[in-house]
C-alpha cells in the first residue's frame, strides 16, 4: 500500500525549464560555481544529470576470466534547482520564462535580459 502512494507521487511529470543541451551553472552542493552543459533531464524526478559535474567513481569487478576490474568515473544527477541557466554572451545566469512571440509560437527568453534563448 504505501510503495504504491510513493508510486503515484513520482508519477506526476514535473515542468522543467532547463533543457538538454542548455549550459548551466551550479549555485549550491559541492561543485558550486562550476558551468557546464546539461546531458540528461529527469522530468520526474526534477533532475538533471550535467557534463563533468557532480563525478562519482565505480569500481567494477572483472566478470570474465583474463578481464581485469576497471573504475569507472561518470556523472550523476542533481536535482534541477541547484542548477540555473547560464548565458555565456553576458556571462551571468538568471531565470528562464515562457512567452509567444509575434507568429504566435511558444519560446524561452532570460528574465534579467530579455534575450531570447530559442
Amino acid at each position: 500500500m504505501l510503495d504504491s502512494l510513493k508510486q503515484k507521487k513520482n508519477s506526476q511529470r514535473i515542468k522543467m525549464r532547463i533543457k538538454t543541451g542548455d549550459l548551466v551553472k551550479v549555485i549550491n552542493g559541492k561543485d558550486k560555481g562550476k558551468t557546464g552543459e546539461v546531458l540528461k533531464t529527469i522530468p520526474l524526478q526534477n533532475r538533471v544529470v550535467v557534463k563533468g559535474i557532480n563525478l562519482r567513481t565505480k569500481h567494477v569487478k572483472p566478470t570474465q576470466e583474463g578481464e581485469t576490474g576497471r573504475i569507472l568515473t561518470e556523472e550523476a544527477s542533481l536535482h534541477a534547482s541547484n542548477v540555473m541557466f547560464f548565458s555565456k554572451d553576458k556571462n551571468l545566469t538568471s531565470k528562464i520564462e515562457y512567452f509567444i512571440d509575434k507568429e504566435g509560437v511558444k519560446k524561452r527568453r532570460l528574465k534579467k535580459t530579455g534575450e531570447v534563448i530559442d
